[in-house]
């Protein structure tokens, strides 16, 4: 009878030891984790805009809504016809997708022209045929500059080509807890915790195209524009040390570290190429 009593208290230390043993390997408790992804990434997500139609409300900038649409600005500024430096004004009505053309409309532009006369066809096809070899003269001879730097331009614009950032750096020193994430309820960015009141810096040169906290889920928000193609983000700062339109180098500090609109004191940080979510640790420094 003693031996069966021993046998079952082993297995009962057994049983013990395994559940603390589970528990104690977890280097994140589960449980917070869940808790922060639900509230932070969902305020975030429900921030993003996804009509085709945005009316602006106070203190958005083109680039904030840009940025909440994961949309390029300068696609946004030419479907509305604004040009640099983007300003609008709230209560103004933007199209985020081109609207579609009426089906009345778009038959008007596909009716068939008149047939003309098979002689005035023959003259107008030499003809084209002429002016086409005389330019292709011109250009092969250094000629016609204008047109050919035109079509230079539009190619160096093109979507083939993007501008790259010489040098990225780390915003702040501190460890990251939560990491970028493709899925459509995830993470757009890393999460570094640390002590409030942490000296945030530029990650690269730029142009501050967004300071305020009209943004919902980011808390007080700074977004920087590195060039065309690149953007960055720093989100639940505790205060916000530069104002829209200014100018900074890469190193400059830009905020201190808070927990505006988030669970614990931490950046939320991101990088956006052409309006797109990328993943940071792809581009700042090992």
């Amino acid at each position: 009878m003693s031996f069966f009593r021993s046998v079952k208290y082993i297995l009962s230390y057994l049983i013990i030891a395994v559940s603390i043993f589970s528990c104690g390997g977890r280097s994140t408790p589960a449980p917070v984790s869940n808790i922060y992804n639900a509230n932070t990434f969902g305020e975030r997500n429900k921030a993003a805009i996804k009509t085709s139609q945005y009316i602006v409300k106070k203190g958005e900038t083109l680039y904030s809504i840009a940025w909440r649409s994961s949309s390029d600005v300068r696609s946004i500024a030419q479907l509305n016809k604004i040009s640099p430096p983007y300003k609008i004004y709230p209560g103004q009505k933007l199209f985020l997708i081109e609207p579609k053309v009426k089906k009345s409309a778009q038959a008007s532009k596909n009716k068939v022209p008149h047939k003309k006369s098979t002689k005035s066809s023959t003259e107008n096809s030499q003809n084209s045929n002429k002016n086409t070899l005389a330019s292709t003269k011109k250009q092969a001879y250094g000629k016609n500059v204008s047109a050919r730097k035109s079509y230079q331009n539009s190619t160096l614009t093109s979507e083939s080509f993007s501008q790259k950032i010489s040098r990225w750096q780390w915003p702040i020193k501190g460890k990251v807890v939560e990491y970028f994430s493709n899925r459509e309820q995830g993470n757009k960015g890393i999460d570094i915790t640390g002590r409030r009141g942490s000296k945030i810096k530029a990650t690269a040169k730029g142009k501050v195209v967004y300071a305020g906290s009209a943004l919902r889920g980011y808390g007080k928000l700074i977004i920087i524009k590195h060039n065309d193609d690149y953007l960055s983000a720093y989100a639940h700062n505790d205060r916000i040390l530069v104002k829209e339109q200014q100018q900074i180098n890469r190193g400059d500090v830009i905020s201190t570290m808070g927990d505006t609109e988030a669970n614990k004191v931490m950046l939320h940080f991101e990088i956006r190429f052409r309006g797109k979510s990328v993943n940071p640790l792809k581009y700042l420094p090992k």
